[in-house]
């Protein structure tokens, strides 16, 4: 009998394929406006009415007639419109009415003429002999938003400018999309928590820190499992007692004799959909379905590779379970420095971004690329990428980048 052909690596972009084959978007749920930020929208928003809803002032001055608005005309007041409370009545030829900004153009009115171009006198005002140039100050009722207009789409993440405009589209109450529940479990004999005394052949959890503060900033509920350590069984009871809807494994993702996790997994029914990837760093990266249909990332031990590829895999997934665009977005960047000719894996270069006096964006990726170091990705920025069997490339030459999430 012939031996069994050797299984080629999956690309990344066929790995993340397979991945986000096996997730959805998730139910939606009801949540008030003030509790909205940073939620994704499961249904559209429309205006309930126009915005303004009425013709409104858009300065300080005197609302009147167009055609009474002639250089050293002098009008008689009939009353004053504020925003909150307008002026009832009607500005008949002749007349003015006093108008704040944000206050509603009385009926018979459509012009104001701004107060520095205008001067009280009694029950009279007299404008100006030169009044300037003028588009009447008046903002249109409906100039923002009409009644029915959809103004937010299903998929659009509630930043403050959003929340904003739904508040100004008359919304209460908003159907957002529920957060995708994460279970991170840090898998390794040699780790402790963060701040514990650690014996001579241990050393901190970093990995299970990052990747639950990066399912949080993108917008999922991270929860730590208990870090085990090689222990099949304990393995398993660790992510079988996990209510969640991705379970994210780090470490065990290699070949040896004691990378337990697939093999504690396989006794809860796990289904690989992929095994192994063409990428640098994060070759041992994996993906499966459990038997109760939980999907399960595996992410490399190494810090900056589970990073790596919680950037190309994890955010991805986390995205498609709240109805969002899965697929990263590369950006141009001109590149600082040289590279030599890469090999036959993509690889994903950790890099620093700055801009040039032209405001385009430049790439410098870092001398030291090994994937455990933290200190490095701590000051990355973006990922530099290499595709395979890319040819070397020059200092100016224009390569493709993932922009991180940073804070300032």
């Amino acid at each position: 009998m012939s031996p069994e052909p050797k299984r080629r690596n999956l690309t990344v972009d066929e790995a993340r394929a397979r991945m986000l084959a096996g997730v959805a978007a998730l139910a939606a749920e009801d949540v008030p406006l003030d509790r909205a930020s940073g939620r994704v929208l499961a249904e559209p928003i429309a205006a309930l009415r126009d915005q303004p809803p009425f013709d409104a002032s858009a300065m300080d001055g005197w609302a009147l007639r167009r055609a009474d608005a002639r250089p050293g005309a002098r009008l008689r007041i009939v009353g004053e419109s504020a925003a909150g409370h307008g002026f009832i009545g009607t500005v008949a030829p002749g007349e003015a009415a006093r108008i704040f900004t944000g206050a509603p153009v009385p009926d018979g009115a459509d012009w104001v003429v701004i107060q520095e171009n205008a001067r009280r006198d009694g029950d009279h005002v007299l404008l100006e002999d030169a009044l300037g140039p003028s588009d009447g100050h008046v903002r249109p009722r409906g100039c923002d938003l009409k009644a029915g207009e959809t103004v937010l789409a299903a998929g659009d993440r509630l930043d403050p400018w959003r929340l904003a405009l739904a508040a100004a589209a008359g919304a209460q109450a908003l159907s957002v999309v529920r957060r995708p529940r994460i279970a991170v479990l840090a898998h390794g004999e040699e780790l402790i928590a963060p701040g514990a005394a650690p014996q001579p052949w241990q050393i901190p959890d970093t990995g299970g820190p990052g990747v639950c503060a990066l399912v949080e900033a993108w917008g999922g509920e991270p929860e730590r499992l208990r870090a085990v350590g090689d222990e099949k069984a304990a393995i398993a009871a660790s992510v079988a007692g996990a209510a969640a809807d991705l379970v994210v494994v780090i470490g065990g993702a290699s070949v040896g004799d004691h990378d337990l996790v697939k093999p504690a997994l396989a006794d809860l029914g796990l289904k690989l959909a992929v095994e192994t990837i063409d990428v640098r760093p994060g070759k041992p990266t994996w993906f499966g379905i459990l038997g109760d249909g939980r999907p399960v990332l595996g992410l490399p031990g190494n810090p900056a590779s589970a990073f790596v590829c919680a950037e190309l895999f994890l955010k991805p997934l986390v995205q498609a379970m709240l109805g969002r665009p899965a697929q990263p977005v590369l950006v141009p960047a001109v590149l600082q420095g040289d590279l030599p000719a890469n090999g036959s894996r993509e690889q994903w270069m950790r890099a620093a971004l700055d801009q040039d006096e032209t405001g385009h964006l430049r790439v410098t990726p870092f001398a030291r690329q090994d994937s455990s170091l933290v200190g490095v990705f701590a000051r990355a920025d973006a990922l530099l990428r290499r595709e395979s069997g890319a040819p070397e490339a020059n200092l100016g030459q224009i390569v493709k980048i993932l922009r991180l999430d940073r804070l300032p």
